[in-house]
C-alpha cells in the first residue's frame, strides 16, 4: 500500500501522465480478522506440529542413548545427554498446550513430572539425600536394586522394567514425588545427582554405571535396561500425545466441540496459566524465595535456562499461532493474537511489548547458562544479588505478561481462570514442595 501511495504522490507533484480518465488509488483494505474455529483449528494443528517435533526430537536422543548403553564410555555418554538437551527444547515449547486441555494435563505426569525423589529409581548420595521421609515411604525405594517393591498394601514385581512398570511408579502412594518415567527419570538416569548445592558443577555420573565389565555402583545390566525402557516410554508417550491432536485424534475432537468462546479459552488459560501460576511463581519464584538449587527444575543436568526461555518462545508461539519446526520451516496460521488486534489494537500492542520484554528477561538467563558464566541454580544461591535479580527480572516479566494476556481475554469477552501460585499470592506461605 505504501508504494501505491508513494506513486500516486509523484504523479500529482510532477505531473506524471497516467491512463486517460484514470481514477486515484484506493488504499489497500486491511486483512479480515479469521473467525474463532479458524482459530481454534490452526492451533489443534499447530499442537499436532509441536508435538510431532517434539517425538520426532525424543527418537533421535533414544537412538543416541541406545548407542551409549551398547558401548558404555565418556564420549556416547556425552552424546546422549547432548541429545537430550536438544530434545529438550522442543518439549518446553509444547507447554503452553497444558492447562486448557484436560487430555494433556491427565497425560503429562507420564512426561515431566517434576520434583522427583530419585532414591525411588537408583542409587543415592545418603549424606545429602537423607534415608528416609516422612512423606514418601519409597524415597529410597531403589528399583534399580530391587526385585520388588511395596505400595501400600500391595508388592509390585519389579523383576522386569517395562514401560507399564515406569508409569505404574508414577504418583505411586499418592505421593508425586514418586516419578518414574519422563525427561527427568531420563535425566537423572544420565547426570546422577547435583550433588554441588548452589556452587557450579552439574550432576557427575560416571559412565562405568552402565559398564558391565567395569560396573560402578552396582547393578549396572539393569540401570542400562532402565534407562533404555525409559527412553522407549518417552518415545511412546510423545507419539501418543501427537496423534492425539492428528485429524482423529481425542485431544483435538474433545477441543473442536466446544464453543467458540470456550475454544479460545482453552488457548488463553494454558498461555496465562503457564506464563503465571506455573513458570513464573512454581519453577522461579518459589526457588528463589527458598534460595534452594532442588527448586530447579532441571537440577540434574543445569538445563533449567534453557527449559524456561524455551517455555516463553512456546508461549509466544501460541499466542501468534506460529512456530520454527525441527527442520527450520515456519508453520503459521490464525492466530488469537490476530483476534486480539481486531477487538483492540492497543492491547494488543501491550501484548507484543510484554511478550518480547518476557524472552528478554529470560534470554538473559539462558545467556548466562550457555555461556557458562553463570547457572541457573548458582542464580538462586542466598546472597547472589546479580543472579537472583536474574530471576526477579524473569519473574517480573512473565506476570506482567500474563496480565496482559488477561486483557487481551477481556477485549474478546472472554471468561478463564489462570493458574495461581503461592509464591506469588501469598510468599509467606511458600514452602519446599
Amino acid at each position: 500500500m505504501r508504494a501505491q501511495i508513494v506513486a500516486a504522490a509523484l504523479a500529482l507533484t510532477f505531473g506524471i501522465a497516467g491512463p486517460a480518465n484514470a481514477q486515484a488509488t484506493k488504499p489497500t483494505a486491511a486483512p479480515a480478522a479469521p473467525t474463532a474455529q479458524q482459530v481454534i483449528t490452526h492451533y489443534a494443528d499447530l499442537a499436532q506440529a509441536m508435538y510431532t517435533d517434539s517425538y520426532t526430537a525424543a527418537q533421535e536422543m533414544q537412538t543416541a542413548i541406545n548407542a551409549f548403553i551398547a558401548a558404555p564410555s565418556e564420549d556416547t555418554q556425552k552424546a546422549a545427554r547432548a541429545a537430550w538437551k536438544k530434545a529438550r527444547n522442543p518439549y518446553q515449547k509444547t507447554e503452553a498446550f497444558r492447562f486448557g486441555n484436560k487430555i494433556i494435563d491427565e497425560w503429562e505426569g507420564n512426561v515431566n513430572a517434576w520434583p522427583l525423589d530419585e532414591g525411588l529409581i537408583d542409587y543415592v548420595d545418603t549424606k545429602s539425600y537423607g534415608t528416609k521421609s516422612d512423606e514418601n515411604p519409597l524415597y529410597t525405594a531403589n528399583v534399580i536394586a530391587s526385585k520388588s517393591i511395596r505400595i501400600g498394601k500391595k508388592t509390585i514385581d519389579t523383576t522386569t522394567i517395562t514401560p507399564a512398570l515406569l508409569h505404574q511408579l508414577n504418583s505411586a502412594g499418592g505421593v508425586e514425588a514418586n516419578v518414574g518415567s519422563g525427561w527427568h527419570a531420563i535425566e537423572f538416569l544420565l547426570w546422577g545427582q547435583d550433588l554441588h548445592g548452589t556452587e557450579r558443577g552439574a550432576g557427575e555420573r560416571p559412565w562405568t554405571d552402565y559398564d558391565p565389565k567395569a560396573c560402578t555402583n552396582g547393578n549396572c545390566e539393569r540401570r542400562a535396561q532402565y534407562l533404555k525402557v525409559a527412553a522407549e516410554t518417552l518415545v511412546a508417550d510423545l507419539k501418543e500425545m501427537s496423534e492425539a491432536w492428528g485429524p482423529k485424534g481425542a485431544a483435538r475432537a474433545a477441543l473442536m466441540k466446544k464453543k467458540d468462546k470456550a475454544g479460545l479459552a482453552v488457548i488463553f488459560t494454558g498461555l496465562g496459566s503457564l506464563s503465571y501460576g506455573e513458570l513464573a511463581g512454581e519453577r522461579m519464584k518459589l526457588g528463589l524465595i527458598l534460595h534452594d538449587p532442588e527448586e530447579e527444575q532441571d537440577c540434574f543436568s543445569d538445563n533449567t535456562h534453557n527449559s524456561h526461555y524455551y517455555d516463553e518462545v512456546g508461549i509466544a508461539d501460541v499466542y501468534y499461532g506460529r512456530t520454527t519446526r525441527n527442520d527450520g520451516t515456519v508453520f503459521s496460521g490464525p492466530s488469537v493474537a490476530d483476534l486480539v488486534r481486531a477487538a483492540n489494537p492497543k492491547i494488543a500492542d501491550e501484548i507484543d511489548g510484554k511478550m518480547k520484554a518476557a524472552e528478554a528477561a529470560l534470554k538473559v538467563i539462558k545467556d548466562s547458562g550457555d555461556s557458562g558464566d553463570m547457572f541457573y541454580d548458582m542464580m538462586l544461591a542466598e546472597g547472589n544479588a546479580k543472579g537472583n535479580k536474574m530471576i526477579q527480572d524473569g519473574v517480573d516479566a512473565l506476570v506482567a505478561q500474563a496480565h496482559a494476556i488477561e486483557r487481551g481475554v477481556a477485549a474478546l469477552k472472554i471468561q478463564i481462570k489462570v493458574e495461581g501460585s503461592k509464591s506469588l499470592d501469598n510468599p509467606s506461605a511458600a514452602k519446599k514442595k
